[in-house]
């Protein structure tokens, strides 16, 4: 009898998108876009919570003293 997995909840940091590439603005010798990669930090580019990760954090700014 098959053993059916549950799918597993999309990580709440990247929804789902673990890994973009990023254009650094200047180009290789053979004249194409240089780029790098960057993964989820909370999901570690899985694009789904791993069960111990935590809710997106809030950013916060104080304003005067």
């Amino acid at each position: 009898m098959p053993q059916h997995t549950l799918p597993r909840p999309i990580c709440g940091h990247c929804d789902g998108f673990p890994t973009v590439t990023i254009t650094t603005g200047q180009t290789t010798p053979d004249g194409q876009r240089q780029t790098i990669t960057a993964n989820c930090p909370a999901c570690r580019g899985t694009g789904h919570t791993t069960g111990h990760t935590t809710t997106p954090a809030r950013a916060h700014s104080w304003i005067g003293a």
